[in-house]
């Protein structure tokens, strides 16, 4: 069946190699509150709503308990306002620093729209939050023909499909099984698996394998092999239908 539209997620999966930008901001944002969160902490509830993101960590027994230690009380919706009050405001002071486009991007989407396949997006970041980013995208010349935030779908987000109903309504496409989601991230497979569309997991650059470019380049073969079977296995035991390694192996999925 010929593909009408691809979903690109952006952060981690078009642009922001590893997905950075949240990250630091999470991190800044819990040591805030005196918490002190790991790395895999914060990248575990990745492409979720920033709210939802918050509460999911906030939720794991360790950072509960540390909480609790430290505020003598269970956190409360006022604690989700303020937390997420701080996370804007440190994201949004680098997010211009985290836009440039990912390997492949635009020899794939040039190639995409070659074949007649629309470009939709979802994201886990606000209408606000993706201002910047998509401005810049669209100055290096990255610009889909749908975009949808959480903003946009009355605050709901991924794992919920209504991000990508909302790009396929734009689009005009009413099969979705011509429709494919590509992520880098837990939530963003579960968006595609709950909207029916084939879902598609991306390696390089993830935000599961949470590795820079210079980073991921510097590993030797037999480690990138140990990362990329370790970020496959993630894809797939959340029932993925397809892993890729970059965005070069979109032509070949689609079989174009």
């Amino acid at each position: 069946m010929k593909t009408e539209a691809v979903i690109f997620d952006w952060a981690g999966t078009t642009v922001d190699y590893g997905c950075f930008a949240p990250v630091s901001a999470f991190v800044e944002t819990f040591a805030s509150r005196g918490i002190d969160v790991t790395l895999d902490e914060v990248r575990e509830p990745m492409g979720a709503l920033k709210r939802d993101h918050i509460k999911q960590m906030l939720e794991m027994p360790r950072i509960n308990e540390q909480f609790t230690d430290v505020h003598g009380r269970a956190f409360t919706e006022d604690d989700l306002d303020s937390m997420e009050a701080v996370f804007i405001k440190k994201l949004m002071a680098q997010l211009e620093n985290h836009t440039t486009l990912k390997p492949y991007l635009l020899e794939t989407t040039a190639l995409l729209r070659k074949n007649g396949i629309k470009i939709g997006t979802t994201t886990g970041y606000t209408s606000d939050m993706l201002e910047p980013v998509a401005k810049s995208a669209k100055i290096q010349g990255y610009e889909p023909d749908a975009t949808f935030t959480p903003s946009d779908t009355g605050g709901i987000g991924r794992p919920a499909p209504n991000m990508i109903d909302a790009n396929l309504k734009k689009l005009g496409i009413t099969n979705k099984k011509a429709v494919i989601k590509i992520g880098d991230t837990v939530s963003d497979i579960k968006e595609g698996l709950n909207a029916g569309v084939m879902s598609v997991g991306i390696i390089e650059g993830s935000s599961i394998m949470g590795l820079s470019e210079a980073e991921y380049k510097g590993l030797t073969e037999e480690q990138k092999r140990l990362e990329i079977k370790r970020v496959q296995k993630v894809y797939q035991e959340t029932g993925a239908d397809a892993v890729i390694l970059n965005l070069s192996e979109v032509p070949t999925l689609l079989n174009i």
